[in-house]
């Protein structure tokens, strides 16, 4: 994660479990471990797509479109907890595709001319039924993602917790997509798979995520409910 030294005002290197380094966004702090082999068959595609995505980056796109991707990057700021920062054109590149590739869309290689994020208006979960192990979410399908084919709406489900939580940060393990489309696809959501089993009375947590047909990304929004039978 990010940090702003009080003590130091800048930190390199391992201390106990902790490594401080720094790149163009600021300082950053994060746990000391060392690499393993993912285990699970979600990470080791995730880590095949990033792979692929770094690779693509150096040896498919042209230095044109590398330079598109880090005008797009430069132009537009990105919000953290300790203010704006900016992108790399590779950041931006493997963000805007790593999402596609896990869904088996197509990579796209040209970088966004409109300098901002994808618009989502917050999906809506209603409904978590336990006899089914099934979630349903209502969406507005006017965003710019629902209107042409190329964009989608990403959906993640939360391990279910007590119904006291209010919040829930993660993991979330994707579910399910809606595919926009000339002719909108219709709000609720069709039932989707929990991947995680429900019991009645347990909150659900899920997050969405939209896609745009030039590329562009949504901001993660949330949603929440008590599981039904």
């Amino acid at each position: 994660m990010r940090w702003s030294g009080t003590i130091a005002a800048t930190a390199s290197g391992s201390v106990g479990g902790c490594t401080f380094s720094r790149n163009r966004s600021g300082q950053y702090v994060r746990r000391r471990a060392l690499p393993v082999n993912p285990g699970s068959t979600l990470q080791q595609v995730m880590t095949a797509a990033l792979s692929s995505l770094v690779g693509r980056w150096s040896s498919v796109l042209t230095q044109t479109q590398r330079d598109a991707w880090d005008l797009w990057a430069d132009n537009t700021p990105q919000s953290g907890a300790f203010g704006a920062y900016n992108m790399t054109g590779q950041n931006a590149y493997i963000a805007m595709n790593s999402p596609r590739m896990q869904i088996a869309s197509a990579v796209i290689d040209a970088a966004p001319s409109v300098y901002a994020g994808a618009a989502l208006t917050p999906p809506v979960l209603t409904i978590a039924d336990d006899s089914a192990n099934t979630v349903v979410f209502s969406f507005t399908n006017t965003d710019v993602w629902a209107t042409a084919v190329g964009g989608f709406l990403l959906a993640y489900v939360g391990r279910p917790q007590n119904p006291g939580v209010s919040f829930y940060k993660g993991p979330y393990r994707l579910t399910g997509f809606i595919s926009g489309a000339v002719v909108p696809p219709t709000s609720p959501s069709p039932a989707l798979g929990s991947p995680y089993p429900i019991a009645i009375g347990q909150r659900i947590f899920m997050q969405f995520r939209a896609l745009q047909a030039d590329g562009r990304i949504s901001t993660t929004t949330r949603s929440a409910i008590l599981a039904v039978a």
